[in-house]
């Protein structure tokens, strides 16, 4: 039960420590990169069982340099780079106090398949994205970002005009196009349904966890 409820877990706990109303109103990532003009866009075309762009789960298109230090971090905080553990980076970063209610309201809306679903695939993704950029030939930094830090450079990379997308977070921490690349072995390993209800919780997860924090300018993503 703990790993099937594991990714959940996760989500719940970045949004906990990072959200608060200062931080949801700025959109600036701390890597340097930009998240406005030319490397962002709105997205088309198939997108992986879910509506496109900002009705779905995907959000904005960010096509800048990836956030390495966050990406590594957040990794290792789970484990070894290939064995992710979503259970080791919860307790590193904060520990399961605060997301337990958020746990059971997910598994009440959404029912326990589908949580357990999105905890598959949620791991699933870590471990097929630090394989594909190992290949590719990236190179990660050493892993400096811990606990509040770390969680709160992650959600706010998923940020866009104070709206949580996970797929925006994604192409933040491993480029758009590794992230669609692991988009496509989703679909391939557990069906485009399964990937579009991984974003779903995710977006749900975090507004959820901001509202329970009184962080009432986060806004629920369309795609819940």
């Amino acid at each position: 039960m703990i790993k099937q409820l594991s990714a959940t877990l996760a989500g719940a706990a970045l949004a906990a420590l990072c959200l608060s109303p200062a931080f949801a109103q700025s959109m600036a990532p701390m890597h340097g990169s930009s998240m406005s003009g030319s490397k962002m866009m709105m997205k088309s075309g198939p997108d992986h069982g879910m509506p496109e762009g900002k009705a779905g789960g995907d959000g904005v298109t960010y096509t800048g340099a990836p956030d390495l230090q966050a990406a590594i971090s957040l990794v290792t905080a789970g484990g070894a780079p290939g064995n992710f553990s979503v259970v080791k980076a919860i307790s590193a970063m904060a520990g399961a106090k605060t997301a337990n209610a958020e746990v059971a309201k997910l598994t009440k809306q959404y029912g326990a398949a589908k949580v357990g679903s999105f905890v598959a695939v949620q791991n699933f993704a870590v471990n097929d994205a630090v394989k594909i950029a190992t290949a590719a030939g990236v190179k990660f930094p050493s892993p400096m970002l811990h606990g509040a830090a770390l969680a709160k450079r992650v959600v706010g990379l998923g940020l866009v005009g104070g709206t949580y997308y996970e797929g925006t977070q994604l192409d933040h921490l491993v480029t758009n196009k590794i992230h669609e690349q692991v988009m496509d072995d989703i679909d391939a390993k557990y069906g485009a349904p399964a990937d579009a209800n991984y974003h779903l919780i995710a977006n749900q997860a975090h507004y959820d966890l901001a509202q329970a924090l009184g962080v009432t300018s986060v806004k629920l993503a369309a795609f819940h």
